[in-house]
């Protein structure tokens, strides 16, 4: 199937789903467009090869970063919870013809991060539970490469619940961040 008429099938369908579904975690919460746009150009400019995203959801925004790391020859792995989404996100991965690229992880995230590499990550995305940020924090850190990038998804929309975080990270004199104002916001992190 067409990739770009996938995404646009993709949005539609987030976005009836959302507004008849009440329960928050059985919504997609997919990324807005102009965020997955950024993300693919993120990824192209910073060269990143190994990217990890903790949210796949029905794999909206995983799509954006394969098509990236596909010109690159890289890797998304992506990891998702929720086993109905996992398999909708590998049933409109399948349709993309990006699989070759994506490797989808079940379970809980933190037991994946715990298990991954020093220094493995190129890029990082981050788009699940934001309560967990700041406690997955020390593995982020150890997983980003030495030149790594952290985006940070809805940083604008709900800054309340990063703000103890985004202070502690701000805060260390190892760290630079920016916050864009794409889509629902996007904070950066990485190394000086």
């Amino acid at each position: 199937m067409n990739l770009e008429a996938l995404k646009r099938e993709l949005e539609l369908f987030g976005e009836r789903h959302d507004a008849e579904t009440a329960h928050h975690g059985q919504r997609m919460l997919n990324i807005t467009r102009d965020t997955g746009e950024f993300l693919g150009v993120l990824v192209r400019a910073t060269g990143a090869k190994r990217v990890l995203e903790v949210g796949t959801s029905n794999g909206y925004s995983t799509l954006w970063l394969a098509e990236a790391v596909r010109d690159l020859g890289g890797k998304v792995m992506t990891l998702e919870r929720q086993e109905s989404k996992r398999m909708l996100a590998l049933a409109n991965v399948e349709r993309a013809g990006l699989l070759p690229w994506i490797e989808l992880v079940g379970g809980d995230a933190e037991a994946t991060l715990d298990k991954l590499s020093p220094g493995s990550i190129d890029l990082l995305f981050l788009d699940a539970d934001r309560s967990r940020y700041q406690g997955w924090w020390p593995q982020l850190q150890r997983l980003l490469a030495p030149r790594g990038l952290l985006v940070v998804d809805n940083a604008l929309s709900h800054a309340h619940e990063l703000a103890d975080w985004r202070g502690e990270v701000e805060a260390d004199p190892r760290f630079v961040t920016s916050l864009v104002p794409v889509g629902k916001g996007e904070w950066l992190v990485t190394r000086r």
